[in-house]
Order: C-alpha cells, then structure tokens, then sequence
C-alpha cells in the first residue's frame, strides 16, 4: 500500500503544471494599466517607442473573434540588444525580436499593455552561451527601455509577471511542460527549429527574397483555415539572419480562443475571451539564416511554440487543439515553397 501511494504522489508531481511558488519568471509581463480608451492608448504609445531609442519595424491590428476585444501588437528591436548578440549564432535571432501588445479586457474594457519578456526568451534561446550572464543583462536592458516608454502614456506603470510562469531552470532547459512534453518530442528551441526544404542552393540574398516572394504571394483565407500568412515584419539583424514575422485570421483566432477556453474566473459576457492577453506571442516567424556552411530557411514546431506561450490554457486546452499545431506548420511550410 506504502508503494502505491508514493507512485500515486510521484504521477501527480508530473502532472501539476509550471506554476509553483519559486517559478516567478513570466514569458509575458504586464507594463501598463492605461486610464485612457485603447485608441489613445496605442496614439500615444507609438511616439514613446520612437523616442526610447528601440526600433519600431512594424504594428498590426489582431483580428479578436466577433470583435469582442481590441488588440495592436508593436514588433521592435534594441540595438543595444542585437550589437550584444552580434558573436551568437544567427539562429538565436527570434530572442532579439521585441513585442508589445495592447488590448481591452474586463468587464469595463479597460486597456493593458504587456511585453514578451526578453529575459524569459534570453533563457530560453541563449542557456548555453559562454556570454550568457551578458546577454542577460542586455535583455533586461530592453525590458527596462519599454517599462519606462510606457510611462509616457497616461495609467499606471506596472511590473507585472503573467502567466505561464516558469522558473530559469526550466526556461534554460525548455522542451515544453509537463506531460504535454510528449506532444513536442522532448525538443530544446534549437531541435523545434524545423528546416524547409528548398530545392536548389542560391545565395543568401536570393534564398530572402524567394521567401519574401512565395510569402506574399499567397491568398490568405479566413479564421476557418490556416492557409495564407501576411508578412507584418521584415527584419534582418545581421548580415547572415532574418526574421519573417507571420500571422493570419487561423492563428489570431485559435491562440485566443485556446487560451480562453479554460479561463472561466477572468471570462464574462462582456470580457468573453481573456486570451487576448497573451497576443505578445505573435507573430510567428520564419528566419533565413547562413550558418556557415548553408542557407537555412526555418521556422517552429508549432506545438513547442504554443506551449513556451500558451501552456497556462491548461493540458484539456492541448488535447483538444492537438490538430491545430500540424495545421500551422504545413501551411507555413506550403507557403514557403509555394514558387
């Protein structure tokens, strides 16, 4: 009987998700409570980022289901950020890559700002850096900027850590949560970088261009299906690395309708999907990377990816939505090679 209750309390351990007391590091951070409407949130926030010293590449308007909140992500980059990065590997650019989300929630809709916290993602994409303490602290430094940028909008300034919330150990050693570990192959970021095959070796320069050109060229069509990606940001970093960041209707509105679901103490009639919160995950990315040896075109396992921001949904929310992963990668992966 002893034997059976230790298995019994062993299993349940498995089983209890990433939100214990000394697991204090949130992939998102919530850095402001506005005291004005969402529309004079964002028309002051977009001035602030300009004069903070990061650099603004693009925004976009999130498609929320049934326009029951409102939603901009910002995606930016910190110079000082990247300059720090400059001797890692070309394939840790997506940790350089900013966002900040605004968006309504509550009964009364009041507007938030939050971050994609760019120390959680320096843990997770620099854990075996001989400059990791650096890169660190360099992350925290662009953390820091947008804090204080958004003390130039009118509300609160807040440093708020948000779900899901995990520990350093287990950002730096990230392969998913849980028992839904199992759902990502027990895969590091760098195993979950998924390559897409492109036939015939051209130079760097052209392989961007070919990605850029088969990306736009595609028919994006409606929630329903996940076939389509508008490119709403176009970076490069370096020389040898850049960042496509993607959305559409299928992954705005599956992201928020997963993390909602469960979500029952923060849902109501007037505040129906609370997973509005966690829009800083987007957008989703592919990067054209040359490693060295060949150009690489590359993008996530989707199913890592949602896990890293969505793990909060709760592990009924995964199996529910195990299709939902697949869907994403194989129309990523179509649209890439499309031409």
């Amino acid at each position: 009987m002893k034997n059976i209750v230790v298995v019994a309390l062993l299993t349940l351990a498995f089983w209890v998700p990433a939100t214990l007391a000394d697991d204090s590091i949130g992939i998102f951070e919530t850095v402001l409570e506005s005291s004005v409407s969402f529309s004079e949130t964002n028309a002051a926030l977009e001035p602030a980022i300009r004069a903070s010293g990061l650099t603004l590449h693009a925004s976009h308007v999130v498609r929320v289901p049934d326009d029951k909140h409102q939603a901009r992500i910002y995606v930016l980059t910190a110079p000082s950020y990247v300059e720090a990065a400059a001797a890692e590997s070309p394939r840790t650019i997506s940790a350089q890559i900013l966002r900040i989300a605004v968006f309504t929630s509550g009964e009364e809709q009041k507007t938030l700002v939050n971050m994609a916290n760019p120390v959680a993602h320096a843990m997770v994409y620099y854990a075996d850096s001989s400059n990791y303490d650096a890169l660190i602290a360099a992350a925290n430094d662009a953390a820091e900027k947008i804090r204080q940028l958004v003390k130039a909008v009118p509300g609160e300034a807040v440093s708020r850590q948000t779900e899901p919330m995990r520990s350093e150990k287990h950002y730096r050693k990230f392969k998913g949560d849980g028992p839904a570990r199992m759902m990502a192959k027990f895969r590091t970021w760098k195993k979950s970088q998924l390559p897409i095959k492109m036939g015939t070796a051209v130079t760097f320069p052209a392989m961007v261009d070919h990605v850029a050109s088969a990306l736009e060229s595609g028919t994006i069509a409606d929630a329903s299906e996940a076939e389509g990606w508008e490119v709403i940001a176009r970076i490069q970093l370096r020389d040898d690395a850049v960042y496509f960041g993607l959305t559409n209707p299928f992954i705005e509105d599956k992201m928020i309708r997963i993390n909602s679901r469960f979500r029952n103490d923060a849902k109501s009639d007037k505040s129906p999907f609370p997973g509005v919160d966690h829009m800083a995950a987007l957008p989703t990315e592919v990067l054209v990377v040359d490693d060295g040896f060949e150009t690489l075109v590359l993008h996530y396992g989707q199913m890592w990816r949602m896990q890293l921001y969505f793990w909060d949904s709760g592990y009924r929310a995964f199996t529910a939505n195990v299709g939902v992963p697949g869907d994403i990668v194989n129309s990523i992966e179509s649209a890439v090679q499309a031409k």
